[in-house]
């Protein structure tokens, strides 16, 4: 027995000591990664600038610790990141050119266009940029098309069948199990809710729609033809073909691309343009090594640049799936004001990239919008999305630029209760009994019955009342009356291109235009950019302070496809507020 407790102590302490060395030596690798994540990233002579162009692109990189020791495979970039990068790299003497490597990539083609502006004003230098794919999605080809090169694998392909919009319907779905929306909104064109009690397009959405799937494709066939010396005609004509199916040969004979060869002899073509020999290697630099690259343009007064992206919610809830990053007002809010009392910051560019979301969040955004602007300049950056509550905090800045692949405006409030008495009273025979002391003491129980027609017409009055409001919120921040907004309202959504012309935005360009104008606004000669909210450090991190279900949220939009929108809807239902100001959550455009 003495021998027993002697050896299964020893085990213990082996254990205990085991588990110590594998913590230390975790503890070591996680400094070591930190370390060289920080450490400053030295650029060596004949260096090429590498875009990897695909997976998900959010608006601000978030270099997530988890992530890496997960195995997480779902690529996430940041668009701050790789505009940061081209512009580096544009300036940096040791950097020769850019080489795309193309992929699949999911973001909306106000994205691209941000991206390929950069790559058009990275060209400026006098330097090349080649592009290369196995596979070039039509986002992608979009993007690569810039290139001074196109390269193709000789059995690629290159998707381009043009633009689509298929939204979704579930009304019927729901209807199965005893649920149906109950719905009061303001705006013919308002057609979030169309989703609940629809099986098809109305009329007006089929309009609204038709304008900005016709007006993208235009502006992503005018970019393609001017790079490619190609005519309009052709480009659509080839996606009338579906050349997608096409050997890869006819990619190079309908000058798509502008030679075909394999991935590994892509490496020869970049040789030849460093002037390399076959046994040297090439210098290489990926969007992340950027992050570390000093900038030499730091001199002058403060231009802040503020990320605000995501559904617009009053409080960051947060869930145990997860939820997209979110446009949280009580945050905003705080940050905004902390902007505003910084004496170091003298103009202020707010990029929102959102369908709207909670109609009180965004009109407490806009009123600290309004603080701000009383002490120094508000310039709005629109990047695939900036509408319904988006432009509602929006409207009031002093100047908007927004790309012209941007969808804006879609002035219009609605509100969708879920009426649950179908699936609980009668599917699963839940029955109830009421005492009350007024005629409508019993209002909002969504799961003993609906509403009636007279707590409906309450329910209008709020809509209407918010409706009012965000017109007048309209009116007054682009200095017009609430008669002529109203004539571009009722919940229509409308592209960059066309909201110029109606004076809903005041210039189509990206975000460095967007900071030039407030550094112009705010009489600054000599300025630089500071990053706005800061993102979350490596402490924070391990403190716990990054959502865990992010990685799976991740993997669950590869997953789901086009079914995560969806998804993601349903299970967010009961958590919104009543009054909503947004687009239709899945514009579903392809």
């Amino acid at each position: 027995m003495k021998d027993f407790f002697k050896y299964v102590l020893a085990t213990v302490v082996g254990l205990i000591a085991f588990g110590i060395i594998i913590t230390i030596f975790g503890v070591m690798s996680i400094v070591g990664m930190i370390a060289s994540g920080e450490a400053t990233q030295n650029v060596s002579d004949n260096s090429v600038l590498v875009l990897k162009m695909s997976g998900l692109i959010e608006e601000q990189g978030q270099d997530n610790l988890f992530n890496r020791f997960s195995g997480n495979v779902v690529s996430t970039s940041g668009l701050d990141n790789i505009l940061s990068a081209i512009d580096k790299a544009k300036t940096n003497d040791k950097i020769r050119g850019i080489y795309i490597e193309a992929g699949a990539m999911q973001t909306g083609y106000a994205t691209l266009q941000e991206i390929r502006n950069a790559l058009l004003d990275f060209k400026k230098s006098k330097k090349w940029i080649v592009a290369y794919g196995d596979v070039y999605s039509q986002g992608a080809y979009y993007l690569a098309s810039v290139a001074d090169k196109v390269y193709l694998n000789p059995q690629g392909m290159i998707d381009w069948h043009g633009l689509s919009s298929q939204p979704e319907y579930y009304k019927d779905l729901m209807a199965k199990v005893g649920v149906r929306m109950q719905v009061v909104k303001v705006g013919t064109y308002k057609s979030f809710t169309e989703m609940y009690t629809e099986d098809k397009m109305s009329d007006a959405n089929r309009q609204q729609v038709s304008a900005f799937i016709n007006g993208t494709w235009s502006n992503v066939c005018k970019a393609v033809s001017e790079s490619r010396k190609l005519s309009t005609d052709s480009l659509n004509a080839y996606a009338d073909r579906l050349i997608s199916f096409e050997p890869a040969e006819n990619m190079k004979k309908y000058k798509l691309v502008d030679a075909l060869v394999y991935a590994d002899q892509m490496k020869d073509e970049i040789k030849k343009r460093l002037r390399l020999g076959a046994d040297e290697d090439i210098n290489q630099l990926s969007v992340s090594d950027m992050k570390n690259v000093k900038r030499t343009d730091t001199k002058g007064e403060t231009v802040a640049v503020y990320y605000a992206y995501g559904s617009i919610v009053q409080t960051d809830a947060g869930s145990a799936f997860s939820q997209e990053h979110s446009i949280v007002s009580e945050n905003v809010c705080k940050d905004l004001e902390d902007l505003m009392d910084d004496d170091d910051v003298k103009a202020v560019v707010i990029r929102v990239n959102s369908g709207g979301g909670d109609a009180f969040a965004s009109e407490q955004i806009w009123h600290q919008v309004k603080e701000l602007k009383a002490k120094k300049p508000v310039v709005i950056s629109m990047g695939d999305y900036a509408a319904s509550g988006a432009y509602y905090m929006s409207c009031n800045a002093n100047w908007i630029v927004a790309q012209p692949n941007t969808l804006t405006g879609s002035i219009g409030i609605f509100a969708a209760i879920p009426d649950m008495s179908g699936l609980i009273t009668k599917k699963l025979g839940v029955k109830f009994d009421e005492v009350k002391t007024n005629r409508n003491s019993t209002f909002g129980n969504v799961f003993a019955r609906p509403f009636s027609s007279e707590e409906l017409g309450y329910m209008q009055s709020y809509v209407n009342r918010g409706y009012a409001l965000f017109r007048k919120r309209v009116a007054d921040g682009r200095h017009r009356n609430t008669s002529d907004i109203e004539k571009i309202a009722q919940g229509r959504v409308w592209l960059g291109n066309d909201a110029l012309k109606i004076g809903l935005v005041d210039q189509l360009g990206g975000l460095r235009d967007a900071v030039a104008k407030a550094a112009s606004l705010a009489k600054l000669s000599e300025y630089h950019t500071s990053e706005y909210p800061a993102v979350l450090g490596w402490q924070d991190q391990l403190l716990g302070a990054v959502n865990q279900g992010s990685n799976l949220d991740s993997q669950m939009r590869v997953i789901l496809g086009d079914f995560y929108e969806p998804f993601s809807l349903l299970r967010n239902l009961n958590g919104r507020e009543v009054l909503q100001a947004r687009i239709p959550y899945i514009i579903n455009m392809k």
